[in-house]
């Protein structure tokens, strides 16, 4: 393996790549439905790689990897970080301070009867929370702390086998302490409580192989018979005869001719309609009224399917019923709303934010006019706007080390970190307003985030592996144990503040809990365990206010410990 060790640290770019690979391998492993996730496989790896070989590790990539991670959550929460602080959202939103703060609390406390170093304490917290990226700001933070260089590269090293250590307890327990200990001190049934918030919120369950009422949309043709209910009635009259069904009339062919559906065109007996609508309503309410014909001439339209950014003011805190009562809304349906990177569920009582991205579906004309009224269509784009991307994270920086927190007797500064996490929000929240501004692709985000967090923490790995036996021996079993009370007292404190503070729904206190530790397969567990997806919607809210505390931490508790 000789060959092997000398390789790896004259191409120490190769090892980083190494560690990816097999980290995303480790990641993917399943133990009875739980992962390490890649985040925390890379980390291993680089721990695994670096027991055998003294890779050097490059200061300068791992914060340009991580500045770029960092603006990329940024980036993609915030349409809806400025939202999250108002109506409904606040009680998630307080919730996931509560839950930051008092882990924060906690996670001093125990750093102080452990005895642990500024490295240690910020791996105790970054791992017992689940917050990877709090490993990148305690890194920065230490990298200014005015003590000899020998003492910096240990600490940074501590981090990593700190995180190492409680991340494992972290993930499973936020997964069972939201999916199974949290509903049992609560004294809930999850499918139950599930249930009757979707009842509460009109959502319609899906019935094996058959979409939601709110999903579906088809166009039909029907021969309207003498006698029926709606002849010698005008378009408008006869639609409005059972609005909730929201059944539009598009076309008419009537004598071999086609006529187009003019709200005050009455319909006459034999006429043929074209007729959209959701295919339950189609299926069991007309088919039992009127003659179903193929007319494929008469079908022939084009049908539009949109992504639209929710950017009007106007719209922002209007449940989906009200909004349907929109004269703009004919003919156009609503297939899925993606909130913060989330698809929430569909039904009357949600309410549209702005920062929703709408997929609506429906004739083209009519899809273009709701665009209009909504915001703007999300066109596909290649293109990244370099010069935002690029000034936004320079200025953040800038800000990180100008801006300096009173703690105390002392000074912190905000850090190039937390500056560009900021810039990304902002630049972010500017896009519900100005679309065209700051442009990046989904895919280009995604790699930013993933790529970004997987590479820092595989360096951060390779750093840490050669010292990480000495460590572990040096920080002994009470940092796994301090681990554990750093990832439950918060839980704890956040489900009986969340339940008799905030008065919040069990569904939505759960989901929020998930939120805020950032983890989002403890807000999946709830969904599995609960059979709905209802609790998507406290996760959203508090899930940006997570990763912002969560991620400062890591700067405050090196400035306390040290």
């Amino acid at each position: 393996m000789a060959w092997l060790e000398q390789f790896l640290v004259k191409y120490p770019e190769l090892a980083v790549f190494l560690a990816i690979s097999i980290g995303y391998l480790i990641g993917g492993i399943k133990f009875r439905g739980f992962a390490l996730g890649p985040v925390t496989g890379s980390l291993f790896a680089g721990i695994l790689i670096g027991q055998f070989a003294h890779v050097p590790v490059s200061g300068t990539a791992k914060s340009f990897l991580f500045l770029l991670f960092l603006f990329g959550i940024g980036y993609s929460v915030g349409p809806q970080f400025l939202q999250a602080l108002k109506r409904d959202g606040m009680k998630p939103v307080l919730l996931a301070v509560i839950v930051c703060v008092s882990g924060l609390l906690t996670a001093i406390v125990v750093a102080k009867i452990l005895g642990l170093d500024p490295g240690f304490s910020a791996g105790l917290l970054s791992g017992a929370l689940t917050e990877s990226p709090a490993m990148g700001t305690a890194t920065e933070a230490i990298n200014a702390l005015p003590i000899p260089e020998a003492d910096r590269a240990r600490f940074v090293a501590h981090i990593a086998v700190a995180d190492a250590v409680c991340y494992v307890f972290g993930a499973v327990g936020v997964i069972l302490f939201c999916s199974a200990v949290g509903p049992r001190l609560l004294g809930i049934d999850l499918a139950a409580e599930a249930l009757k918030l979707e009842q509460e919120l009109g959502i319609s369950r899906k019935a094996p192989g058959v979409e939601s009422a709110w999903h579906m949309f088809e166009m039909r043709a029907y021969r309207i018979a003498e006698g029926a209910p709606i002849v010698g009635l005008s378009l408008r009259a006869a639609e409005e005869r059972s609005p909730e069904l929201r059944l539009f009339v598009q076309r008419i062919r009537r004598n071999g001719a086609i006529l187009e559906a003019e709200p005050d065109l009455v319909i006459e007996p034999g006429d043929v309609v074209a007729v959209s609508g959701r295919r339950e309503v189609l299926v069991n309410v007309l088919e039992a009224r009127a003659e179903e014909v193929e007319d494929r001439q008469l079908l022939d339209i084009p049908v539009s399917i949109a992504d639209v950014l929710v950017t009007r003011p106007d719209l922002g805190g209007r449940s989906i019923d009200d909004v349907t009562k929109e004269e703009w809304t004919r003919s156009v349906y609503l297939r899925s709303i993606s909130r913060g990177g989330q698809e929430i569920p569909i039904a009357p009582g949600i309410r549209v934010e702005r920062g929703d991205i709408l997929r609506l579906v429906g004739p083209e004309s009519q899809v273009s006019r709701a665009a209009e009224r909504v915001g703007v269509v999300v066109a596909p784009t290649t293109a990244t706007d370099f010069f935002v991307l690029g000034l936004a994270i320079f200025l953040g920086g800038l800000v990180g080390v100008l801006v300096t927190i009173p703690i105390g007797d002392m000074r912190i500064s905000l850090s190039t970190s937390v500056g560009t996490l900021l810039a990304g929000l902002l630049v972010g929240h500017l896009r519900t307003r100005f679309p065209l501004f700051g442009r990046i692709p989904d895919a280009a985000v995604s790699l930013m985030t993933a790529l970004g967090l997987a590479a820092f923490v595989a360096m951060t790995g390779l750093h840490a592996g050669p010292v990480f036996v000495s460590a572990i021996a040096e920080a002994g079993i009470g940092l796994l144990f301090g681990g554990m009370i750093v990832t439950l007292v918060p839980m704890i404190i956040g489900l009986y503040a969340g339940r008799y503070l905030l008065r919040m729904n069990p569904i939505l206190l759960l989901g929020g809990l998930a939120g805020a530790q950032t983890m989002t397969a403890g807000m999946a567990a709830v969904q599995d365990r609960s059979g709905s997806t209802v609790a998507v919607l406290g996760y959203t809210p508090a899930v940006p206010i997570g990763h912002i505390l969560l991620t400062t931490w890591g700067t405050v508790i090196v400035g306390i410990m040290a």
